[in-house]
């Protein structure tokens, strides 16, 4: 059987970490394995790859074969790519000089969308956050004005009525003054 490179499991119940390995066909998910060439975190934004790009180009011109998810995250870090430029070079159809040149433009342009998504992602996040605590602002503005209000209605209502018994007081005084004199 061939070698494979293929992801091994790690981490907790619902929180996957994968080991890029090499290992062979025969052997279990998580089992004996020849060589780890990275990691891969799938839980952060963009997923976090560590990988050693010119030992899995090697594997690779040594026939391993990826397994479809490593194909994936091969290609995103440019090992494919490199395998490709070593193939012409191989051939003699570029030198290794324009091969190395190729594939730094092509790693500088990846790094920078990168840059670009994480930039996007924070960005995003502020907005958020930033329309969140305005929401939040309108709401206990609202809630305060409709505090004060049932408040000021309240003391209006205590006044008047503390107008309406002072008022019943003297109403009542004179006419109890009046009472005594008629006698």
């Amino acid at each position: 059987m061939p070698s494979r490179i293929r992801l091994q499991r790690h981490g907790k119940k619902n929180q996957p970490f994968y080991h890029i390995v090499v290992a062979d066909g025969r052997a279990p998910r998580d089992g004996k394995f020849i060589e780890k060439l990275g990691t891969y975190n799938p839980l952060t934004n963009p997923a976090t790859i560590v990988l050693d790009v010119d030992r899995a180009a090697e594997w690779l011109k040594n026939g391993a074969q990826p397994s479809d998810t490593c194909r994936r995250i091969l290609s995103y870090k440019g090992v494919l790519l490199k395998r490709h430029l070593q193939i012409g070079v191989e051939k003699g159809a570029i030198s290794q000089e324009q091969a190395d040149v190729k594939f730094n433009e092509w790693l500088q342009a990846k790094e920078n969308k990168i840059a670009n998504v994480k930039s996007e992602a924070e960005n995003k996040m502020r907005s958020v956050k930033k329309e969140r605590l305005d929401a939040e602002k309108k709401f206990n503005e609202a809630k305060a004005n409709a505090v004060a209000a049932k408040r000021k209605a309240a003391a209006e209502a205590e006044a008047a009525a503390k107008a309406e018994a002072a008022a019943a007081a003297e109403a009542e005084a004179p006419a109890a003054e009046e009472a005594p004199a008629a006698e």
